[in-house]
């Protein structure tokens, strides 16, 4: 393997001279001077930049700062392939290793420098801690899962609830006080029920629900239950208890799949959050209580209560009368609408709401002429199956009200229509194809057909992303990851000893990294974890919305920070075969962030 040394810049080192303590402190100085200089001339950009732009600023150091630093990241970068090798350096990770322990036959000099080595890296992270919590996130960004200039974007589709309205937390308190009531008043659930109130931080989106075994669990995009996020009611369940009734953490397809039919229920949508909290309350309960029940019978009741919820209007009528309560001010909203409507961009609203509720939301958002902005409005359309099912017309509705009965031959601007589907909403504007982009916050119900048969562009709003951006930029994230990362490839690297001796400090350190990964999930959720990743890898969620979001960010109000000719780049984030020669996973490897996976692209 060839280093460069000073002026020596093609003379190989000696195996003394790479694992010796004056090329690890130099290669030491190389990433604190090169990052830090570096990651200098990224805030004097962004401080250049005003509040609204500044989401625009690449995530990424500028090729313009890493070429003004290339000697020192080819120097830096060579030191951090010594310290993490990759697989495409096994032979020299290899030799090294074989290095480490060849001096001594009892297995004192092997220990010895493995531990030193685990000490050195330990205080790089702890020196570059500072420098790497420089380059963070900001949370108004929008991120691309696949290449789209909105430049080509003629038509914009919204849905509306959480999408254009964003509801205050006291909407979910409300959703679980009523269906828990129905659940007692209708269903004839015991009266002890009413003692439970809605838990605001028990369970985050995407979670798994096991029908048959009433089990509330997180599942990752490979089908792996991660252990420790596994509930039965409100306690959490033993791994090993887990891993019996599962044969090990792997969910089969035919559990998980329509196809076959469905054993595990996905909760996708974010109104689904009163509904998995009062499942595990109910269940809580009747464990509490030892009664015995059927899990199926409680599943489908609790769904049938929220589904009254919603479907008899009782939440609609809650929040027309206290709409201040309940619905966040629209102001950006707004203000985007108009941004587009200036641009004579077409736009439209399809969304499952009813009229009056739409309408007493988008007057208190927008305005009494909110109607205006729209080129057409479709409520009550019944998604996904509006996206599928070709026989429901469309169905003219009056201000009032009242349905209409005339055949609809055109889709007029002011005009407000039910049901419907989209073939003949095609059919009637001829908005077709990638021209046409259409936001909506869930994965499945609002933009998976649309990407899949339709070929529509698709931009996801997550609102989870702003708080878990704002804990990613935390020192304390930063400091937890960039060890445990660092650690990761120390036990990749070592594990190839095979002494006694060696082992024994090996398994120490698993155990650590064992110790640290909760860690990882506590900081976003106590229960569950993040949304988007498990432990390492991404959730079932996040390998969803990469399919199915050509974008996605926190909230309709991200498109403000750019101009209408922007083009959205993902990161071409390298596979694991391949070398991360890019220029921002250059700067990244030198930061040891070797936690920058594909999904999704804000991590």
């Amino acid at each position: 393997m060839l280093l460069v040394r000073g002026s020596d810049w093609l003379r190989p080192l000696t195996k003394a001279e790479v694992t010796g303590p004056a090329t690890i402190q130099r290669g030491r100085g190389y990433l604190q001077g090169t990052v830090s200089a570096a990651c200098r001339d990224y805030r004097d950009l962004n401080a250049g930049c005003s509040p609204k732009n500044r989401a625009m600023v690449p995530l990424s150091l500028p090729l313009s700062t890493l070429l003004k630093h290339r000697d020192c990241l080819q120097k830096a970068t060579v030191f951090y392939n010594v310290l993490h090798q990759r697989p495409w350096k096994r032979d020299f990770a290899k030799n090294y290793a074989a290095s480490v322990c060849s001096s001594s036959s009892d297995g004192r000099d092997t220990t010895d420098k493995l531990w030193s080595v685990y000490h050195e890296t330990k205080r790089q992270t702890e020196d570059l801690i500072q420098v790497i919590s420089t380059n963070s996130v900001n949370p108004d960004t929008i991120f691309a899962n696949n290449e789209m200039s909105l430049r080509d974007i003629e038509i914009y589709g919204f849905d509306y609830d959480y999408t254009l309205a964003f509801y205050s937390s006291h909407l979910h308190t409300l959703i679980f006080n009523i269906a828990r009531d129905i659940l007692i008043s209708k269903h004839r659930y015991p009266e002890g029920l009413r003692k439970y109130e809605y838990i605001p931080n028990f369970a985050v989106r995407g979670l798994h629900y096991d029908v048959q075994k009433a089990l509330l669990m997180k599942i990752d995009a490979f089908h792996y239950i991660q252990l420790g996020t596994v509930y039965r009611g409100l306690n959490p369940v033993p791994d090993e208890e887990v891993i019996a009734m599962y044969e090990g953490s792997h969910v089969p397809l035919e559990i998980m799949s329509d196809f076959y039919g469905k054993v595990m229920i996905t909760f996708m949508d974010i109104f689904s959050l009163p509904e998995m909290t009062l499942l595990s309350c109910v269940n809580d309960f009747f464990m509490r209580h030892n009664i015995d029940y059927e899990p199926v019978h409680l599943y489908k009741d609790v769904k049938e209560a929220i589904r009254d919820v919603h479907v008899k209007g009782i939440m609609y009528r809650a929040v027309e009368a206290d709409i201040e309560k309940y619905v966040c001010y629209g102001e950006q909203s707004h203000a985007v609408l108009k941004k587009l409507s200036e641009h004579g961009k077409k736009m439209f609203l399809i969304t499952n709401s009813p009229f009056d509720f739409v309408n007493r939301g988008m007057t208190y958002i927008v305005g009494k002429d909110w109607r205006e902005l729209f080129d057409v409005v479709i409520v009550q359309a019944d998604k996904p199956s509006f996206f599928n099912d070709r026989r429901k017309p469309f169905r003219r509705v009056t201000d009032k009200g009242a349905l209409l009965w005339d055949r609809i031959h055109r889709l007029d601007k002011g005009q407000i229509y039910k049901q419907g589907n989209l073939y003949e909403f095609l059919r009637l504007t001829g908005w077709r194809g990638s021209k046409v982009l259409y936001f909506g916050d869930h994965i499945y119900s609002d933009l998976a057909d649309l990407t899949l048969k339709h070929g529509w562009r698709t931009g996801a709003i997550i609102p989870e992303l702003r708080k878990e951006i704002k804990i990613m930029n935390t020192e304390q994230y930063v400091h937890v990851m960039t060890w445990l990362q660092s650690l990761t490839g120390l036990i990749e690297q070592m594990q190839v000893h095979r002494d006694p001796a060696s082992q024994a400090v090996v398994d120490e350190w698993i155990r650590e990294r064992e110790a640290m990964k909760p860690q990882t999930k506590d900081i976003f959720n106590a229960q569950f974890g993040s949304l988007f990743r498990t432990y390492h890898n991404p959730t079932y969620f996040s390998r969803r919305l990469s399919r199915f979001a050509d974008i996605y960010m926190a909230s309709i109000s991200c498109l403000l920070n750019y101009d209408l000719q922007h083009t959205f780049f993902p990161r071409r984030t390298p596979l694991q075969h391949e070398s991360p020669f890019w220029p921002e996973y250059i700067c990244t490897s030198c930061l040891k962030m070797t936690f920058a996976f594909s999904y999704p692209l804000h991590l």
